[in-house]
């Protein structure tokens, strides 16, 4: 329905253009109707006639119609369908846009987010969000939404991931695809795990791989945690700090266990979902049973300990050495797949 409702917009602004322009029925004076009919050609002067054969005059005709109608204007983003203070504030975002590209993509690319079905409202939060928007060609934005949607993002989900994260139409095509290819062969996440990635986390899409796959494997290797639980605490959604400091604590409290070679610990393991996605409070209080005093004391001092690892060179993640055989064992949750394995530098 919205996409239906979006796409009617669209038509009702280009048919104001259309007759807002040189050639509209307001100025139907300024040019010469052709007859309908024989008969209705013979009220028709030679002098008309004359001048409609005029090959000035069809150069001048030509040369109005060959005028784009669709100049930005605060008029033009009325007629699309935003009220007279969103047509301001859009007019003076993309005139303190940098370059003319902005001008000149605008217009057009604010049809294509009408047509995907989002809301005036919610093109110009996703805009105030992400103002380079202005400056991607209507072409490419075409081809990028097609491409989110080949990998899985359905409509609904797609409206959803760009209004929370429309950066995601600034990146170019072969980054997502990078991407995608890193999380299924590096990290054998599946088809639909990386849809989920996608649609949970979309700034993935701009995270550096080298700490895209030390995350991964910390929390894999350190933690313990297959692909399917990453994919429902939203992983990605975190910082690698984050990450850490949280799991330290309750490692260091007693309360986190590494599993061994078969998956095993003598402790039950809080869910990845219940460390990462609770706040510092909720997450003190029910997990790590700790004061925030302890914590905030500790943060200081696990602060100084990377700091010191960083200079010489020690990477947690790769400090557990597992025997490959025995992994082939684990990992059911990947649909049958092997599990991880953990690439080393030669």
């Amino acid at each position: 329905m919205g996409i239906a409702v979006a796409a009617r917009q669209v038509l009702r602004w280009t048919v104001r253009t259309a007759a807002s322009s040189p050639l509209g029925p307001l100025n139907l004076g300024r040019c010469h109707l052709q007859p309908q009919c024989v008969g209705c050609g013979l009220f028709c002067s030679s002098t008309s006639r004359s001048s409609r054969q005029s090959p000035q005059h069809n150069y001048k005709l030509n040369h109005v119609s060959e005028k784009p109608a669709t100049e930005l204007s605060l008029q033009s983003l009325v007629d699309m369908g935003f009220t007279d203070t969103q047509a301001k504030q859009i007019y003076e975002a993309v005139c303190k846009v940098r370059g003319g590209s902005a001008a000149k993509h605008a217009l057009s690319t604010l049809a294509a987010l009408f047509v995907l079905g989002l809301s005036p409202s919610s093109v110009l939060k996703l805009l105030q969000k992400c103002p380079q928007l202005y400056t991607v060609k209507e072409s490419q934005l075409q081809q990028r939404i097609e491409n989110l949607r080949k990998l899985g993002l359905v409509e609904g989900s797609l409206q959803r991931v760009v209004a929370y994260y429309p950066q995601i139409l600034t990146v170019p095509m072969k980054t997502v695809k990078t991407v995608v290819a890193f999380l299924r062969e590096k990290c054998l996440f599946t088809v639909q795990q990386v849809t989920d990635i996608l649609r949970d986390s979309p700034a993935i899409v701009l995270e550096d791989l080298g700490q895209l796959e030390y995350k991964f494997q910390y929390v894999y290797f350190r933690m313990g945690v297959k692909q399917a639980e990453m994919v429902k605490s939203r992983l990605f959604r975190f910082t690698l700090e984050d990450v850490r400091c949280r799991h330290c604590f309750l490692e260091r409290r007693g309360l986190y266990q590494t599993p061994d070679k078969k998956g095993r610990t003598t402790i039950a393991n809080p869910i990845l979902d219940s460390i990462l996605s609770a706040n510092q409070d909720t997450f003190l209080t029910a997990v790590a049973k700790a004061s925030p005093e302890e914590y905030e004391v500790f943060q200081r001092l696990i602060a100084r300990e990377w700091q010191g690892q960083e200079e010489y060179g020690i990477i947690e993640a790769d400090s557990d050495d597992y025997d490959e055989e025995e992994e082939d064992e684990e990992d059911e949750e990947t649909g049958g797949k092997a599990g991880y394995r953990k690439r080393r530098n030669k």
